[in-house]
């Protein structure tokens, strides 16, 4: 089975969507304009609730089959943007300064669109589709938001499924792994507050740039020589600061970055390497040194059982020859906290684009749209099916 028919006579209406989404993008708990488009459009097909403001902007739509079953199954999309200049070109490109959908997300967000323009239109199911959009996927704890809202006690289901795409290149290729797919993520900040001097008199300081700078390199060697070689990790430093004239030696520089991991022992292993480290360059140095975890993602765990039915549904519109098995990632993704309270799975579906996701030159091919949608649909279709 290709695309559902009705979807793809849709796609004119959904590529509107898209880029409309496109050129207006949102990020984290900024989604105002999104999530008002996507309740409108909710409502204007007929969905049977729509409810706005679900972890400050995220929108739930429900939808009752034509059986009387009451089973209840969730499809996720996520719709914030990013902090990134865009740089594509496009006709279509960013209007919002400094903001761009460079992880496609409102590719997802007009995917579920898509699905839920369909089955409402069908309603060829017996039981109940839960309709999640979610917020601030960003590492700005959007699902989180969701979940302390009441998400699924205010709208339970017994399952519960996303997808991301993908530009590798090839359009509806799509895979899955199942079990530990995704790394968990924790960010870290860290302040060291030595002594300033003038440049020019370095022994009167504790230069704290250079203590900094050295536990750049001591933090590497957490992985090498702590980390068992068998479980993945990463731990990157992406920022550090320190100074504001060329002629002082600064006081105190921070450190920024994030650590990631398979394994919640795992992480806590490189946490307290991490703090050991801090705690001897401080006594070493004689300063102060403060170190803050943030726990972001938690592990995204794909059900074994559930992973068969969204390849399943996959297969059903790429063809079974089209759907891989894939090796966990070390990227992350808060679809992994609504994967803690609701088994369910997540998968990638690859598009005709090659630059890569967070980049300022990223373009989402839009022949992914109807794909995806039709996958959405699929899974409800097949998770709950009307009696013969």
């Amino acid at each position: 089975m290709p695309n559902l028919p009705e979807i793809d006579a849709a796609t004119p209406e959904l590529t509107a969507i898209f880029r409309d989404l496109h050129a207006h993008p949102e990020i984290g708990m900024e989604e105002v304009r999104t999530s008002a488009i996507v309740a409108a459009r909710l409502r204007a097909w007929g969905v049977d609730e729509v409810h706005e403001g679900v972890g400050r902007t995220g929108v739930v739509g429900i939808l009752r089959g034509r059986g009387q079953g009451n089973r209840r199954v969730g499809l996720r999309a996520d719709m914030d943007a990013l902090p990134i200049h865009e740089a594509t070109g496009l006709a279509h490109a960013s209007t919002n300064a400094g903001r761009m959908h460079a992880c496609g997300h409102d590719g997802h967000t007009t995917m579920l669109l898509g699905a839920a323009q369909y089955l409402a239109a069908s309603r060829n199911f017996d039981g109940t589709a839960v309709f999640i959009f979610q917020p601030a996927e960003e590492g700005l704890g959007g699902a989180r938001a969701m979940i302390a809202d009441g998400l699924f006690q205010r709208f339970p289901v017994d399952e519960v499924y996303g997808m991301h795409n993908q530009p590798t290149g090839e359009l509806g290729r799509a895979s899955l792994c199942k079990g530990a797919a995704m790394a968990g993520a924790s960010f870290f900040d860290i302040t060291v507050t030595g002594k300033g001097s003038h440049a020019a008199m370095p022994h009167q300081s504790r230069d704290a740039l250079v203590i900094a700078s050295g536990l750049v390199g001591q933090f590497q060697t957490i992985l090498g020589r702590n980390i068992a070689p068998l479980d993945q990790a990463v731990l990157s430093v992406t920022q550090i600061h320190a100074g504001s004239a060329y002629n002082v030696v600064p006081e105190a520089a921070t450190l920024a970055g994030t650590i990631r991991f398979f394994k919640p022992e795992v992480r806590d292993l490189m946490q307290a390497r991490m703090r050991a480290i801090c705690d001897g360059a401080a006594l070493a140095h004689d300063v102060a040194i403060d170190v803050q975890f943030r726990e972001i993602f938690d592990v995204l765990v794909n059900d074994a059982d559930l992973s068969d039915a969204w390849t399943q549904a996959a297969a059903d519109v790429v063809g079974p020859d089209n759907v891989a098995d894939q090796d966990p990632v070390a990227g992350s993704e808060d679809f992994a906290d609504m994967l803690q309270l609701v088994p369910g799975a997540y998968g990638n579906v690859g598009h005709g684009g090659t630059v890569p996701l967070h980049n300022p030159g990223f373009v989402l091919d839009e022949g992914v749209l109807p794909i995806g949608a039709s996958i959405y649909a699929r899974l409800i279709e097949r998770r709950l099916p009307v009696a013969a």
